[in-house]
């Protein structure tokens, strides 16, 4: 059974830097993508970030330029480094993974994964 383990999420003053962690455990996927969404409360879900086997990466509009996906050696955590953040990206943040080779613009939608974690809540204060 594969598991997605967020942390890191918390309390952030406006204009200051956050990092999320995803670990996963339970399977071994040689060809994946691995994806950071969020939430606000009253929102639908917004795509954030997308990381690929192959190094591949993904950005949504609002994370270009501030946000970097990144993972580990052993590719098995993924990382979310957020900077200057914004009140309104307050949002319970979620990881998501995907076993496939392929690769799009297509991997922005949240119904395209398989597994999810449980998410973290980070709040942006103004």
């Amino acid at each position: 059974q594969v598991q997605l383990v967020e942390s890191g999420g918390g309390l952030v003053q406006a204009g200051g830097s956050v990092s999320l962690s995803c670990a996963a455990s339970g399977g071994t996927f040689s060809r994946y993508v691995m994806a950071w969404f969020r939430q606000a409360p009253g929102k639908e879900r917004e795509f954030v970030a997308a990381l690929g086997h192959t190094g591949n990466k993904l950005y949504g509009d609002s994370a270009k330029g501030r946000f970097t996906i990144s993972t580990d050696n052993a590719k098995t955590t993924v990382y979310l480094q957020m900077n200057s953040l914004k009140p309104e990206e307050t949002a319970v943040y979620y990881c998501a993974l995907v076993a496939t080779s392929a690769w799009g613009n297509y991997l922005m939608e949240g119904s395209r994964y398989d597994y999810w974690g449980q998410g973290t809540q980070v709040t942006v204060s103004s």
